[in-house]
């Protein structure tokens, strides 16, 4: 793992990324997040200009095997998640103005200077996303230092803007949705990481207009190695069924309601020792949506 200079994110680079990282490196110089995979693109622009992360390189040897393709029972379970999505209450109505909010609470690992990474202590995060991407949002997670934090409003045009305005001109068909994922996903140590990570992050943290949200999901049956895991356990406790894929030695699921098949939130769980200190077994990561509407002002709470 290497440390990378601070910088500015490139013009239409995730601007995702920048608001995510910044909820994960703590103010204080010795802390950093460890995330194995490409440092989760955020779904807000944040209010930082430069960031510094600790990350795993990002290449793979060559002579690797490609992973399997996703399996019949993922891909099963992908199209009831994607018909569930269709019919989602999600407002016909929602205006320029307004802002999506969404509670959850999360837990991600960070390390402490040289010693062994550790996951955090789960912990509540709102967050205030402009419905057109226009206004600045608000974040609000005390635990990692932030309170009342200003979130840059997105700059238009950039493809991986995931405002709710922007997000219903996205593709409907499921083919042009996967190519649209692997348009704007970046990082991992793979393509399918990058997109499955980010089918993952749009799930967790934006409101996605039904018919798009259900073109998601059948895209997601578009990525190799994803298979089902029967039972899974989101930060707030909730038991469900979970869409997962193994990548540098730890495994992302994404929870969903075994009934209603309604996203619940995400696990990450070391799968061999790792070299940060986790071992086999242990979680590295969780989150739980708890809330998800639409409200009139940035800080208003249903």
């Amino acid at each position: 793992m290497s440390q990378l200079p601070d910088q500015d994110l490139p013009p239409g680079r995730h601007r995702l990324l920048k608001e995510h990282l910044m909820t994960e490196i703590r103010r204080e110089p010795t802390v950093a997040p460890v995330r194995r995979r490409f440092l989760r693109t955020a779904l807000v622009a944040g209010a930082v200009a430069a960031v510094t992360a600790v990350v795993v390189p990002l290449t793979v040897p060559s002579g690797d095997p490609a992973p399997p393709a996703a399996s019949r029972q993922a891909a099963a379970l992908l199209e009831d998640i994607a018909l569930a999505a269709e019919h989602a209450d999600v407002p016909s109505d929602i205006r320029d103005d307004q802002f999506v909010y969404i509670k959850s609470k999360v837990a991600w690992t960070t390390q402490d200077g040289d010693g062994p990474a550790k996951l955090d202590p789960v912990h509540e995060r709102e967050v205030w996303l402009s419905a057109d991407g226009k206004k600045e949002g608000l974040l609000e997670e005390p635990y990692k230092g932030f309170r009342n934090e200003s979130l840059e409003a997105q700059t238009p045009g950039i493809p991986s803007n995931t405002n709710y305005r922007h997000l219903q001109t996205l593709p409907t068909d499921p083919d042009k949705m996967f190519e649209w994922i692997k348009d704007v996903s970046q990082g991992g140590s793979s393509k399918d990481e990058a997109n499955f990570v980010l089918v993952g992050d749009l799930a967790r943290e934006s409101l996605m207009p039904p018919a798009q949200a259900a073109a998601l999901y059948r895209a997601a049956a578009r990525i190799s190695g994803v298979f089902v895991i029967d039972d899974a356990v989101d930060a707030a406790g909730r038991h469900g069924v979970a869409v997962a894929r193994i990548d540098d030695g730890e495994r992302l699921e994404l929870i969903f309601d075994k009934k209603t098949k309604e996203f619940l939130g995400e696990r990450e769980v070391a799968v061999e020792d790792l070299p940060w200190g986790f071992k086999k077994g242990d979680v590295t990561a969780r989150t739980a949506v708890l809330e998800r509407t639409v409200v009139d002002e940035r800080g208003e709470r249903p």
